[in-house]
């Protein structure tokens, strides 16, 4: 009997912004598109000479236009249905109330749990008749060992969860990892989406330097990205 895997990378940015905070993103891809989708990416940066690890924050002028290729053929394969990218963010009107000290201080990690278990639809995944593996990729967390590992055992318990043993949707302890996303270019693009998303909500496309009257070369470049993205 065939099996097949879902390998999900994970990322977060801004913790605390402007207007919204929290954001975590995702992006799902099929382990049989996995392969071809790395080498048509990793040759896009080649091409580029983008060597480096891409990330929202090294946007600037002599590069965006490089960014934007890259980023073409990253949102190519998602309207292609070969990967989909979530995100999910917290609007700082909404503040909650009444949180104990332990929930304030497990914020990271309980919106993290949130963010696999809702953003991309496990409970309604259609039951397989063979094995369905899902593994999870974060970026390296900022967070205890201790809370790391409480943290992936939760996850783990989403198995025993009646909709997704339905969907037959398997998680094992070897299947989640730490990673850097220097190695991963998927992770990469996926940072460039929640950068652009967080930059944009938080209106950090209107900030001027401090004893400047407009705004600088990187923030221009970065708003014209956005633009693209969307």
């Amino acid at each position: 009997m065939a099996e097949k895997e879902y390998l999900i990378f994970c990322d977060e940015s801004d913790t605390s912004g402007k207007y919204f905070s929290n954001f975590y993103g995702g992006v799902l891809v099929g382990a049989s598109h996995l392969d071809r989708i790395n080498a048509l990416l990793n040759s896009e940066k080649q091409r580029l000479n983008l060597f480096g690890e891409i990330k929202w924050s090294k946007v600037s002028q002599p590069y965006v236009m490089k960014y934007e290729e890259l980023m073409r053929a990253f949102f190519s394969e998602d309207a292609a249905g070969h990967l989909r990218v979530r995100i999910m963010f917290r609007q700082n009107a909404h503040s909650p109330a009444k949180l104990s000290l332990d929930q304030i201080e497990g914020t990271y990690f309980r919106l993290y749990y949130q963010f696999i278990k809702h953003a991309f639809g496990l409970f309604f995944h259609p039951r397989a008749d063979h094995p369905v593996h899902l593994k999870l990729f974060f970026d390296e967390f900022p967070e205890t060992r201790e809370a790391c590992t409480q943290f992936k055992g939760f996850i783990l318990g989403l198995k025993e969860n009646p909709e997704i043993r339905r969907a037959g949707l398997s998680i094992r302890s070897e299947d989640m990892a730490e990673i850097r996303s220097h190695d991963h270019v998927l992770a990469q693009c996926l940072d460039v989406v929640l950068g652009a998303m967080a930059f944009r909500l938080n209106d950090k496309h209107r900030e001027i330097p401090i004893g400047s009257r407009k705004r600088g070369k990187r923030t221009i470049a970065k708003e014209r990205l956005y633009k693209m993205l969307l």
